[in-house]
């Protein structure tokens, strides 16, 4: 069997401020960010089976506006299915960017979207302790009247104002995973789990409901990759790679690390919740149940990544 890697980008990768919102910006940021996978698709050294997710943290936000200014004429949308809208739009934007960039250099793979639902345990104590922000900023009497009218569980951020925040549980089964194996056993390329996946929960009778919840997107990776069994994670972020002292004198960046390493500066307090702890989290947990390596690099540095020569790896050790 080929091997199999999964590259998870944020989705703040699939947005550049300096561009006017609206579809024909969404487009032209998708081209550009889908041109290093297609270069290591390219490459005859790399694997043959790759499977993409993405985050939806802006997008989800600009649905979620949508839906709540456009409450007095339409119905507003629960958050499962603002989740769902991102992925189908991502999904479509990057099969579309990558398969017409493939197509330029001569290369047929096909690329195909899988909108996917992953579950949560409703028992997890994220669902006691919503930290998760989504949607806009309010004024403080503002998120006091949300808290009494809708039951928002309402966030300040000393310099910007108030927020709503949600759960974000542990992403503890992929629904669609059958059909992602088949697909990539097929050579597909495939995207799915956008935003971390629809957030669900099953029943005792075995049916599923949404929840009002986001699952984190490099967490939601790395239990796909374990799933799927594949070797290598590899995540893109907004800074070239893994930092000890990050943003202060000492900083000091790693070319490499092992896990008993990233472990410690784990135990260290050297990652943030709200900055790259989710993704070290990620990398632990692959690499603990199977995964032989992880990388850590900016979407544009992901060629020069796979050749060592940019990013943070992570091996086993």
């Amino acid at each position: 069997m080929a091997r199999l890697t999964i590259i998870a980008f944020g989705g703040n990768a699939l947005l550049d401020p300096d561009l006017p919102l609206g579809i024909d910006s969404q487009f032209a940021v998708a081209a550009r960010a889908v041109k290093p996978i297609a270069d290591l698709v390219a490459e005859s050294a790399w694997p043959d089976r790759i499977v993409i997710t993405h985050g939806n943290g802006p997008q989800v936000g600009f649905q979620a506006l949508r839906s709540e200014l456009s409450k007095e004429e339409l119905f507003e949308v629960p958050l499962d299915a603002l989740v769902a809208d991102t992925q189908g739009n991502l999904g479509y934007t990057l099969q579309r960017a990558l398969r017409e960039e493939l197509l330029r250099r001569g290369l047929t793979h096909n690329v195909v979207s899988v909108v996917t639902e992953v579950e949560a345990d409703p028992d997890d104590h994220a669902f006691h302790e919503p930290t998760k922000p989504i949607g806009r900023f309010y004024t403080e009497q503002e998120a006091l009247v949300l808290e009494v009218e809708r039951a928002w569980r309402m966030k300040e951020d000393p310099y910007r104002g108030w927020r709503r925040v949600v759960p974000s549980p542990a992403p503890v089964r992929i629904v669609q995973l059958e059909s992602i194996a088949r697909l990539t056993d097929q050579r597909s390329i495939v995207i799915c789990c956008g935003g971390g996946g629809i957030p669900v929960m099953r029943k005792p009778d075995g049916s599923i409901v949404g929840l009002e919840a986001v699952i984190d997107k490099d967490r939601a990776s790395a239990l796909l990759g374990v799933r799927l069994g594949a070797q290598r994670l590899v995540i893109t972020t907004g800074v070239d790679g893994v930092y000890a002292g990050f943003m202060t004198p000492e900083a000091r960046r790693f070319d490499e690390l092992t896990l008993p390493e990233l472990r410690e500066l784990v135990e260290a307090g050297e990652f943030p919740p709200g900055s790259m702890g989710p993704k070290m989290k990620a990398a632990e947990r692959f690499l603990s149940h199977g995964g032989e390596e992880v990388i850590i690099c900016r979407p544009e540095d992901l060629m020069a990544a796979w050749r060592g020569e940019a990013g943070t790896r992570i091996r086993k050790g």
